[in-house]
């Protein structure tokens, strides 16, 4: 009797897994927070996840070149503009779940429901505690002063953070204002734009420049770091979050959407909805620093020691619009 009921057990697990079956993802994304998510989300539902990685441009291309015929259920990318790119393109298809719209704030979705936000990136200034005083900070135009001539280390072109922030000023400031900003700022630089954020701020803190725009998160990664030198590069720097007194600091998101070939579409939903619960974005923010949707309420500890901050309230999908000014500004101005 104990082994047909263990046999019957076996039978229902095969069936439930096969029942519910896998989900394919295509994800920019390369953080220990997904592994765990990922994990916890098959452990609960027995949906099996294969997860296939690449650039944001890679996996767009592939989605494009592979169509209706693609196996990926969930596009992952960590900015919106490439989300918005992935729209525009055909390659999403919109969502409709009153969980999704409850947990996700409308700023971080797409109007259409095409995309939803996961997380939330902060781009801001990080500077040397021993060097500059945070009353000689203001805004991201600042950073175009001659004052900071041979100071600042920033991010090169093709980084899409540095093209969302570019696109944000833009459409706040205008193209021609925001192409003497990208000059301005290029001349101000210290070294020629080499790196990733993190690179940024260990330049900053070997005495290289001054200060460094960076996302929030890469600092948190090196304070809580294995490395002993990680750790003592974040511990010269302090962030700041530029336009307090007016629109807000740059924010940007890690985002997902439907891919318009899923042929597992209730899965996928029920893995945006899973994503987006709030004991779910802890994750994002526990594991990788990231502020959850709900960035106002943040109470990690690195959270509270960076302060609270105004954001700004652009509709991100205004990154992905502006994407192409911005990527041709860079290039006007000679920024590598």
């Amino acid at each position: 009797m104990m082994k047909k009921h263990l046999k019957n057990l076996v039978i229902l697990h095969i069936l439930s897994t096969f029942l519910l079956g896998e989900l394919n993802i295509y994800t920019h994304r390369h953080y220990e927070s997904d592994k765990i998510l990922f994990k916890s989300f098959t452990n609960q539902t027995g949906i099996k996840i294969n997860v296939i990685k690449g650039s944001a441009d890679q996996l767009i291309q592939r989605l494009k070149s592979e169509g209706k015929n693609s196996p990926a259920d969930v596009l992952i990318s960590v900015d919106a503009g490439r989300l918005v790119r992935a729209k525009t393109l055909g390659l999403l298809q919109p969502v409709f779940s009153d969980a999704l719209d409850q947990n996700v704030p409308k700023l971080m979705r797409d109007s259409e429901n095409y995309w939803f936000g996961l997380s939330v990136r902060a781009r801001v200034i990080v500077y040397a505690k021993d060097r500059i005083e945070e009353k000689e900070l203001s805004t991201y135009e600042d950073l175009a002063d001659p004052k900071w001539k041979g100071r600042l280390v920033i991010r090169s072109s093709n980084n899409i953070y540095n093209q969302s922030l570019l696109a944000s000023i833009i459409e706040h400031n205008g193209k021609r204002k925001a192409t003497k900003w990208a000059r301005s700022v290029k001349r101000n630089m210290a070294r020629k734009p080499r790196g990733n954020d993190r690179d940024q701020a260990r330049a900053v803190a070997n005495g290289v420049a001054d200060l460094a725009v960076i996302n929030t998160y890469y600092l948190g990664l090196l304070a809580n770091s294995l490395k002993k030198e990680d750790r003592e590069v974040a511990s010269k720097l302090k962030v700041f979050f530029p336009n307090q007194d007016n629109r807000g600091a740059h924010i940007n998101v890690s985002g997902a959407g439907l891919t318009a070939s899923s042929k597992n579409k209730k899965e996928a939903i029920m893995f945006l909805e899973y994503l987006t619960k709030l004991e779910n974005q802890k994750i994002f923010a526990e594991s990788n620093f990231e502020y959850p949707l709900e960035y106002q309420n943040a109470d990690s500890e690195i959270f509270l020691e960076w302060g609270s901050f105004k954001a700004d309230k652009l509709d991100l999908s205004i990154l992905g619009k502006n994407n192409l000014e911005a990527v041709k500004v860079f290039d006007i101005v000679g920024w590598e």
